[in-house]
């Protein structure tokens, strides 16, 4: 080895030795710590009364966007055992909340009592909730309806398929989100398509 080559090795251990270091960082860290430190979820606000100033809090659904006011009747909203929270337009994102929240528990999770003759339906707890599940008509951001009732006769009553609890209802919601999620990404891109075909159109009058 000569002079250069015993030159450049030096120079570069401790380059290999801060890279090594890391790599084993890296190992060593356990995945929920990873997780807790890089993951998508860290933006969810610690909310200790989630239930106060609902929609100023959480105005928006996490995942598709949507106004929950205007989906009151289907929206959920979660809080998390750390009081992370945040609220979702639909069981459909709210699935995915859970799905992405592996090392949270969840603490309280309400849904819009979709039966109730309020114009901005109540929140009742999902462990209360009548989930009605109805593939013949579309539900929000999914092709099969899973509406929740806080009244069980209401449920019954509005010629569903099946009235299941909550946990059935998630899992046939995470049952339809392969369907749902092409169903979701064709209409926007044709919404989007219509909107610019809109204002090139404008443009050119």
């Amino acid at each position: 080895m000569n002079r250069r080559d015993i030159l450049t090795s030096a120079a570069l251990a401790p380059v290999a030795l801060a890279l090594s270091s890391l790599v084993a960082s890296a190992k060593m860290m356990p995945p929920w710590d990873w997780i807790k430190k890089n993951g998508l979820t860290n933006h969810m606000a610690k909310d200790a009364n989630p239930l106060d100033k609902e929609f100023e809090k959480y105005p928006r659904c996490t995942y598709c966007g949507m106004v929950r006011e205007q989906w009151s009747h289907t929206r959920h909203l979660i809080q998390y055992d750390d009081d992370s929270t945040e609220g979702t337009c639909s069981i459909h994102c709210a699935s995915l909340s859970l799905g992405l929240n592996m090392d949270r528990m969840p603490k309280n999770i309400w849904v819009g009592d979709a039966g109730s003759d309020a114009e901005i339906k109540p929140l009742i707890k999902v462990e209360d909730a009548h989930y009605a599940i109805d593939p013949k008509q579309p539900g929000t951001m999914s092709g099969s309806r899973k509406w929740a009732y806080a009244d069980a006769d209401k449920a019954a009553s509005v010629g569903a398929e099946r009235v299941v609890g909550f946990d059935e209802a998630l899992t046939a919601a995470y049952g339809d989100m392969a369907k749902n999620t092409l169903m979701i990404r064709k209409r926007r891109a044709e919404k989007r398509a219509h909107k610019t075909k809109k204002m090139t159109m404008g443009k050119d009058q």
